[in-house]
Parts: structure tokens; C-alpha cells; sequence
């Protein structure tokens, strides 16, 4: 098979070379990523995981591999702050409190659809003002859904629990997008790792 990921996300890119699968990187401009209003907060990121799918076309050995994470809290969704204030603004309602940190992902072939989300639990430690404000001015996670990377020091220095898949916490569940792609996309009549080419 011949791996695209269709994201610029550097976590994305880093966690998926994890898996020592060879893709390739092929990202489209101006996809619409709304979602209806009455959609479950849940369910978020699996409907725009296809829905960013649905916008290319893959050919004969291409699996491409869409996803989008949002960050949960008693049913609000959390996405990117705009700006230091918002970012600010996020981590105090997550402070103290345990959220849900949820990846929806599709795996696309030119005969075959296949999406699914996962789900980790994340609880923070209440985090001071100056804590907040120093994550925020040092490592600026404006491009981070719920305005934190669990990977940086607010996630050293603040999470004090996790229940689930630190890798999707950190964006992209890939074990579970390697359990799917050898039970729908390989080619059963060969022998692993055979089948996925590896490097």
C-alpha cells in the first residue's frame, strides 16, 4: 500500500514515521471543516476526519489517512485559541478537572471507507495563573486543540492523570490506525511485514 496523510501537523508526521510505514504528506487548502450544530460533541472528529476524506481522490494502491482531534469538556468542544487571551481562557476551565481528548480518523482507498474515533481521558492538576501564563507565552499553542500539547511542559508540570492513548492525546492513535490498516488494507495473501513494505 502506498500511505498519504493528508495534515501539516509536525505531531502527525512524527507519530505516523513512528509505525516505520513509508507516506507520503499530500494536504488540499480550504476545506470546510464545519459540522452541524445538533452533531454530539462526540462525535465531532469523526464527521470532519470524512469529511476532509470526501475532498480527495486516491487510486489504485493509495490509502490515504485523514484526522481531526478535538478536546472535550462537559460536552463543550475546545478547539484552536485564536489568540494568548483565548488560549488562557481554555486552560483555566481545564484546570483541575478531567476532559476527554478525542481523534477521529478515515482511512480512504479508491473501493473502501473506513473511520472510526478514539478516545483518551486526560485530568489536570489545578494550575495557577502563572503557570498558565508562562505555558501560554513560552510555547504558544495556538495551533493545539484545548490550547495545550501534552508532550510539552504544561503536560510535565500539569497532567496527573491519563486513561487511554497518549499518542492520540498527542493527535493521532497509531496503534489503533495499525490495527486497522492490517485488518482492512493489507494484502492477506502475503506475510507481514511483506504486505506493508516496510523500511
Amino acid at each position: 500500500m502506498k500511505l498519504i496523510l493528508s495534515s501539516n501537523s509536525p505531531r502527525r508526521k512524527e507519530l505516523l514515521a513512528g509505525l516505520d510505514i513509508p507516506f507520503e504528506v499530500h494536504v488540499l487548502d480550504g476545506i470546510d471543516e464545519s459540522y452541524p450544530a445538533d452533531l454530539s460533541s462526540h462525535e465531532v472528529a469523526e464527521y470532519i476526519a470524512q469529511k476532509k476524506a470526501s475532498a480527495y481522490d486516491v487510486s489504485g494502491d493509495e490509502v490515504l489517512i485523514t484526522a481531526d482531534t478535538v478536546v472535550v469538556l462537559h460536552q463543550e468542544i475546545l478547539g484552536k485559541p485564536a489568540d494568548a487571551d483565548e488560549a488562557k481562557c481554555m486552560l483555566r476551565k481545564l484546570s483541575g478537572h478531567t476532559h476527554h481528548v478525542i481523534t477521529g480518523v478515515c482511512l480512504k482507498r479508491y473501493d473502501k471507507l473506513h473511520h472510526f474515533s478514539v478516545t483518551s481521558e486526560v485530568t489536570f492538576k489545578t494550575l495557577s495563573e502563572q503557570e498558565i501564563s508562562y505555558y501560554v507565552e513560552h510555547y504558544r499553542p495556538f495551533d493545539k486543540a484545548g490550547a495545550y500539547g501534552i508532550q510539552e511542559w504544561i503536560g510535565y508540570i500539569g497532567v496527573t492523570g491519563l486513561k487511554g492513548s497518549y499518542f492520540n492525546v498527542m493527535g493521532l492513535p497509531v496503534q489503533r490506525i495499525y490495527e486497522e490498516l492490517m485488518t482492512h488494507f493489507s494484502d492477506s495473501s502475503r506475510e507481514w511485514p511483506i504486505n506493508l513494505e516496510l523500511k
